[in-house]
């Protein structure tokens, strides 16, 4: 079924293709009991073998929707009756944003792959925050992405995560800092030790004045060098934030493409080694000490499995959702499941770092 209605949607551009599905996903959202029902249909066989955690939260299985795809919060309800685990909404800045010019977004079907360039186009940090408020129920663990405003200075950017946090925090079961996107001027300049420990602490304790207690993520870049992806774990240890979301898309165009010189940032089928690859790192250097959430390039279960392998405790989907629709949600379960069994682990969270483990142990 879904072929046949990507085969229309990639029809249109793919900005207004997206918007389309998102409008139908937010009209599906105001029918809570309608979501509620699809929601119990769409987990009730899901095995107790797959519960995990991550930073203390308690999931049903290790999958979640990447920040992206819902920016503003609307469709929350909807996304959880798909069958996600958890849901992160952003990225949400303090002032809402157009974000950048169009055409900011482009599809590499041969590399089952995308290309944004979006900007942090959003509504504002305020609006998500009376929208979430206004729903009637609990869903699941609900992440929230946080960014700075296009306009504010970089020695600014802390305020802009601080109003944020101000606004948004009490509504999250985790908060996730994005100092990676390629799309905002500058911003990836946050993740230098020195202004990110600043930025980590000054967060920490703006979360501590609230009393809100949920835990704290920082969303990287894939293109750290080894050294610097190490400098930037040492800095998350020493600020005792909880864990880090692995990872963000990536400038590097590794093929030809007639869209390849397009800026941006790119996501999907290319970045699925990166980022596990990434994880493995993050794992190993932390020494299991943070929670890693796992985002690139998952298309199969064996995409997702190999992400929990290398040290993450929760995985999540963007690009995969849209090439591959719904759907792939229950089949990637489905697969876990098989590869968890034919790896003669009892449960999921007996896997989750087992291949670091045997790689740490090699190199040593």
């Amino acid at each position: 079924m879904y072929r046949l209605v990507r085969f229309f949607l990639f029809l249109l551009p793919p900005e207004l293709a997206h918007r389309l599905a998102m409008t139908g996903l937010e009209l599906v959202s105001r029918f809570e009991a309608f979501c509620r029902f699809l929601r119990d249909r769409a987990i009730r066989r899901v095995s107790p073998v797959l519960a995990t955690s991550f930073a203390g939260i308690k999931v049903i299985h290790p999958l979640g929707l990447a920040a992206g795809l819902d920016k503003d919060a609307l469709t929350v309800p909807a996304f959880f009756a798909l069958g996600f685990a958890a849901v992160e909404v952003g990225t949400l800045t303090p002032k809402a944003q157009p974000g950048n010019p169009t055409p900011r977004l482009f599809r590499i079907p041969e590399h089952r792959a995308l290309i944004n360039r979006m900007g942090f186009n959003n509504h504002g940090a305020l609006a998500a925050s009376k929208h979430l408020k206004s729903m009637s129920e609990k869903w699941g663990p609900l992440g929230i992405n946080i960014g700075k405003n296009k306009s504010t200075l970089l020695e600014n950017a802390a305020e802009d995560y601080l109003q944020c946090v101000d606004l948004l925090a009490l509504s999250a079961d985790y908060l996730v800092l994005n100092a990676s996107s390629p799309n905002t001027p500058q911003l990836r300049e946050l993740q230098e030790p020195a202004q990110l420990k600043g930025l980590l602490q000054t967060v920490r304790g703006r979360l501590d004045e609230i009393k809100a207690s949920c835990p704290l993520f920082l969303k990287i870049a894939p293109d750290l060098s080894p050294e610097a992806l190490d400098d930037l774990v040492d800095v998350a240890l020493e600020c005792k934030i909880q864990g880090i979301v692995a990872t963000n898309t990536t400038v590097e165009r590794p093929f030809k493409h007639r869209h390849a010189d397009q800026a941006g940032g790119m996501s999907g089928g290319p970045l699925t080694d990166r980022s596990t690859e990434t994880i493995r790192r993050i794992w190993c250097r932390a020494g299991g000490q943070l929670s890693i959430i796992g985002v690139g390039g998952v298309f199969s279960a064996e995409d997702a499995y190999e992400k929990l392998c290398a040290g993450a405790s929760f995985v999540q989907i963007y690009t995969g959702l849209v090439y591959e629709g719904p759907g792939l949600i229950s089949t990637l379960l489905e697969g876990l499941l098989t590869l968890i069994r034919r790896d003669g682990f009892a449960t999921l969270h007996q896997a989750i770092g087992s291949r670091a483990r045997v790689s740490t142990k090699t190199e040593t």
